[in-house]
C-alpha cells in the first residue's frame, strides 16, 4: 500500500457499470483514432468552471426522507439535507472558514455527525450536531486527528482518535443518547483500524510488513484479551486489505492478492476459519459494501481507470436492475434502511456527480442536483480516452488523453503531460473542472499511469519501488514522445504538471531532463529526506511499507537526496509555477519555499501561489479559482 496515495486497497469512491459511451468504446491500441477536423466549442473562465458545485455524501436519514450531503455551493464545503422528493435542499452548518464534510445521520433521527479540520491541517475532529442546531465537539483536544468508525446495531457508535499517541489510533464506544464513551482497544501494536462488525464484538486491522506484504489481524473486543490475532494465513509477500465485514458480524470479506496479478474479494468466516472466494475479477475488486439489513451487495471493480459496480441481491445472486441513466459511472451507492430506496451519484468526465434517488422497482430515478454551470453545455467539454504506448524498454503505459475541440493538424495545440498523486495513485476517469479548464483553454492532457500507478496489476504496482525519479519519470518523458507522434499537438510545445507526488515528478522531469518547455508543481515533494524524516505521525502504522518502498532517510541518504530535485536545481533552466497550501502536513511549504529559491538563483523564471489558509489540496472555491487562473496565465506567458 503506498501512502501517499489517494487510492489505497479500498478506495473512497463508489461506482458502477453504467459506463459511458465514449468510454466503452475507447482504444486501447498504441495509437489514437483518425484525426477528425477540428470542432468549434465555446470557452469558459475558471470562474464559470468553478461555479460548477462539488456534491458528495450518501447517508439516508432513518425515515428515508433525505440525504446528507457535503456541498461547496457557498465557496466552503458544508452539510446540506437533500429530500428524497426532489424538493429543495436545507443548508445545515454555515461555515465560511473551515471545510465541514457531513459523515451520517443518526439512525432513528436527523440528528447528525460530520468531520472538520482546521485550515486544511487535517487534524480532523468529529463533532454532533443536535436536531435544534446546536454542536458539540465529540474529539476535543489539541493536535489529535479522530475519525467516525460506523454503526452498531443498538444505534452507538465507534470512533477511532489517536489523543493518547499520537502514532496510534485506539477505539472508543460512544453512547448515542449522551455521548458519554468508552476506551475499547488500546492500539499498542500501532496497527491501522480499519473496520468493525456490526454487533460491535469485531475490529479488523491491518499491519505493513513491507511495500509488498500486509497483514490481517482480528481482535475480539469481549475477549479479556485484546491482543490482535493473526488471520494471514500465507507466507510471502502478499497484500491484504479489508473490504467490510457482513451485516450480520459473521465473516470478514478482505482483498488479497495471493492468487494473481489484481485484487481479489475473500471471505472469512469467523466461528470456522474457513476462506473462501467470494468475487474476482480479470481487473482489481476495489471494494464490496452490504445494505443495511444486508438484502443487497455491492462491488466496484477498477476496470482500466474506469469503476464498474455491479449490485446484486444476496440470497438469490440476482442483479438489480436499474433504470435507463444518463452515461457516467454510478458513485457512492446507499440504501435507505429498508432497503426500498437507493442513492447514488453519477459522475463523467463532462459531468460533474449528480446525487440521484431511486425506490427498488420503479421505472426511473430521480434527479436530485445540478451541478454543471448553467452557464455551460457538456458538449462543450472533452471526454477522455483510453490510451496506450511503449515506455523506453518496451514496458507498455497507459494514460487518458483529453484532445480540445478546436487541434487539428491544421491547428496544432500545445500540451501538458499531467502526473497524479501518489506514490500509487492513478489517474481515472470523471470530473475534474481543472483538467476541463485546461482542455477548453486548448491545452490537450495526456494523464499518465506511469509504472507504480495501482489498478493494473501488482507487478506494475511494485515497478518504481525505490526506482522514484528513475524508470518511472522516463515514462512521463516517452508520454511526451507519444504526444509528439500526434499530428495535433505542437510538438516543441509541452509542459509537465502534476500535485503532490505528481509535483514531485514534475521537479524531477525539470532537474533531470531537458525535454518539458515548462513545469506546474503543485505541492510536490522536493526533497525527500526531509519529507520522510516529517511525516504525520497518525502515519505510523504505514511507515514501514512507505520506508521499504522510498528508502529510508537513515540509511538511503545517498539515493535520496540522487533522486530529490531541490539538490539539482541548478540543473532547471525552463520555467516553473510553484503552488503551495501554507498548512500542508505532507509536503510542507518549506519544499516549495526552498525549491522557488533554487530556481530564482538560477535567472529562471519562476512564479509561486501560496496559500495561506489551505493544506494538501484545495478545498475552497475561491482558492482553486486561483490556481487554476495561475495555470492558464503562466501557460500563456511560457508555452
Amino acid at each position: 500500500m503506498k501512502l501517499i496515495s489517494y487510492l489505497p486497497l479500498v478506495p473512497f469512491a463508489l461506482g458502477i457499470t453504467a459506463c459511458s459511451e465514449q468510454a466503452q468504446n475507447s482504444t486501447e491500441s498504441h495509437t489514437t483514432a483518425k484525426v477528425e477536423a477540428a470542432v468549434t466549442s465555446k470557452t469558459y473562465s475558471a470562474e464559470q468552471f468553478f461555479q460548477t458545485t462539488t456534491v458528495f455524501g450518501s447517508s439516508i436519514n432513518h425515515d428515508g426522507s433525505a440525504v446528507l450531503v457535503s456541498s461547496d455551493a457557498t465557496g466552503v464545503f458544508n452539510a446540506y439535507r437533500y429530500p428524497t422528493d426532489g424538493s429543495a435542499p436545507t443548508q445545515l452548518s454555515m461555515s465560511d472558514k473551515d471545510t465541514i464534510y457531513g459523515v451520517s445521520w443518526f439512525p432513528s433521527d436527523d440528528r447528525f455527525l460530520y468531520s472538520a479540520d482546521q485550515g486544511g491541517n487535517e487534524l480532523n475532529h468529529l463533532y454532533v450536531q443536535e436536531q435544534d442546531g446546536t454542536v458539540k465537539d465529540l474529539t476535543p483536544g489539541d493536535n489529535l486527528k479522530a475519525s467516525f468508525m460506523g454503526w452498531l446495531d443498538d444505534g452507538s457508535f465507534y470512533v477511532k482518535t489517536n489523543e493518547r499517541d499520537a502514532k496510534a489510533m485506539d477505539v472508543y464506544h460512544y453512547n448515542s443518547s449522551d455521548y458519554s464513551r468508552e476506551l475499547v482497544f488500546t492500539n499498542e501494536q500501532m496497527l491501522s483500524v480499519d473496520d468493525h462488525s456490526n454487533n460491535g464484538q469485531y475490529i479488523a486491522l491491518v499491519k505493513a510488513v513491507s511495500g509488498s506484504d500486509s497483514d490481517m489481524y482480528l481482535v475480539d473486543l469481549t475477549s479479556d484479551d485484546k491482543t490482535p490475532q493473526l488471520l494471514s494465513a500465507s507466507a510471502g509477500p502478499i497484500e491484504e486489505g479489508v473490504y467490510t465485514f457482513t451485516t450480520d458480524s459473521t465473516s470478514l470479506i478482505y482483498g488479497t492478492n495471493e492468487f494473481g496479478e489484481y485484487n481479489q474479494a475473500w471471505s472469512y468466516n469467523i466461528a470456522t476459519q474457513q476462506r473462501s472466494l467470494y468475487y474476482k475479477s480479470d481487473w482489481d475488486v476495489s471494494f464490496v459494501d452490504f445494505s443495511k439489513d444486508g438484502k443487497y451487495a455491492t462491488v466496484g471493480i477498477n476496470n482500466d481507470a474506469q469503476t464498474q459496480l455491479t449490485i446484486s441481491n444476496v440470497a438469490t445472486g440476482e442483479a438489480v436492475v436499474l433504470p435507463k441513466l444518463p452515461a457516467g459511472d454510478l458513485r457512492r451507492v446507499n440504501f435507505s434502511s429498508d432497503s426500498s430506496k437507493m442513492v447514488f451519484y453519477i459522475n463523467s468526465d463532462i459531468s460533474p456527480s449528480n446525487l440521484f434517488t431511486y425506490t427498488l422497482g420503479g421505472s426511473s430515478a430521480k434527479q436530485l442536483t445540478n451541478t454543471l454551470n448553467s452557464e455551460m453545455q457538456a458538449s462543450d467539454l472533452v471526454a477522455s480516452e483510453v490510451v496506450r504506448f511503449k515506455s523506453f524498454d518496451g514496458l507498455v503505459v497507459p494514460g487518458l488523453l483529453y484532445k480540445p475541440k478546436m487541434a487539428s493538424a491544421d491547428n496544432k495545440v500545445p500540451a501538458l503531460v499531467w502526473v497524479h498523486g501518489g506514490p500509487g495513485g492513478q489517474s481515472r476517469k470523471g470530473y475534474r473542472a481543472a483538467i476541463q479548464h485546461l482542455v477548453n483553454q486548448g491545452y490537450a492532457i495526456f494523464a499518465v499511469n506511469n509504472r507504480g500507478s495501482s489498478g493494473y496489476g501488482k507487478t506494475f504496482y511494485h515497478l518504481d519501488d525505490k526506482n522514484h525519479g528513475e524508470n518511472d519519470l522516463q515514462d512521463i518523458v516517452y508520454g511526451k514522445k507519444h504526444l509528439q507522434t500526434l499530428d495535433w499537438v505542437a510538438t516543441d510545445k509541452i509542459g509537465v504538471i502534476g500535485g503532490s507526488y505528481g509535483g514531485y515528478m514534475t521537479m524531477a522531469a525539470m532537474a533531470f531532463t531537458d525535454e518539458f518547455e515548462v513545469g506546474i508543481n503543485i505541492f510536490g515533494v522536493t526533497n525527500w529526506l526531509r519529507t520522510l524524516e516529517s511525516i504525520p505521525p497518525w502515519w505510523e502504522a504505514f511507515k514501514i511499507a512507505l520506508y521499504d518502498e522510498m528508502g529510508d532517510p537513515a540509511t538511503d541518504e545517498e539515493r535520496l537526496r540522487r533522486i530529490s530535485p531541490l539538490f539539482h536545481a541548478k540543473n532547471i533552466t525552463n520555467p516553473v509555477l510553484v503552488v503551495q497550501g501554507a498548512n500542508d502536513p505532507r509536503v510542507l511549504q518549506v519544499e516549495s519555499d526552498e525549491m522557488v529559491a533554487g530556481i530564482r538563483a538560477n535567472k529562471v523564471p519562476v512564479e509561486y501561489v501560496l496559500f495561506d489558509d489551505e493544506g494538501h489540496g484545495f478545498r475552497k472555491k475561491v482558492n482553486r479559482i486561483t490556481a487554476s487562473k495561475a495555470y492558464i496565465e503562466f501557460l500563456k506567458k511560457y508555452l
